[in-house]
């Protein structure tokens, strides 16, 4: 007789682990790195603050954790070369409506040098090897992934984080037709001094 096996139960250490990042997310979109406590952290998970310690350390690794973030770029060889910037306008909308770990790692990348590192490791390893395939010049990638970035992050922190009232009213279909073009010309026009 063929029992097939019942899925084994999330064991309660994943739940632990779980918990204490989704506070931690919320903590740190909410209060930015250096407000953000261990302590309110262990609150918000509902567990005492030395298992936040055991699982993560400090609040360095617990952030590390917190903002793991897997920006699930294009793959820049199914990416049509002239719909780049449609593309990219299209995806980070998307990400960033639903997801607060960007929201927090933006916040505390602007205040904290811990996020800023990480948000440039993100940067140079995601965004920068898409924006050399796509741009005509791969050696002038990392000056246009730059420009690229400057106006990702520049929606981001006004829509998002800033919460502009005509940034946050904007449809995004209206905030791709403004700045697709505007990173498509980043991504593939030729250099403007040449």
């Amino acid at each position: 007789m063929n029992q097939s096996k019942a899925p084994a139960p999330a064991r309660r250490s994943d739940a632990t682990r779980r918990a204490i990042l989704d506070a931690a997310r919320e903590r740190f979109a909410a209060d930015g790195y250096e407000r953000a406590t261990i302590r309110a952290i262990a609150q918000q998970a509902q567990i005492d603050p030395s298992m936040v310690m055991r699982y993560y350390g400090n609040k360095e690794g617990l952030f590390a954790a917190a903002v793991a973030i897997d920006l699930q770029l294009p793959d820049p060889a199914s990416l049509p070369r002239d719909d780049a910037g449609h593309a990219l306008v299209t995806h980070f909308l998307h990400m960033w409506e639903d997801n607060d770990v960007l929201t927090a790692l933006l916040r505390v990348g602007i205040t904290n040098e811990t996020g800023a590192e990480r948000m440039r490791g993100i940067f140079s390893d995601q965004l920068l090897p898409l924006v050399e395939r796509v741009c005509p010049d791969p050696e002038q990638a990392p000056a246009r992934a730059a420009l690229v970035s400057s106006h990702l992050l520049g929606l981001a922190l006004t829509r998002y984080v800033l919460r502009f009232p005509p940034a946050s009213r904007l449809h995004p279909d209206e905030i791709t037709a403004w700045l697709a073009p505007t990173l498509q010309r980043y991504l593939t026009a030729p250099h403007p001094g040449r």
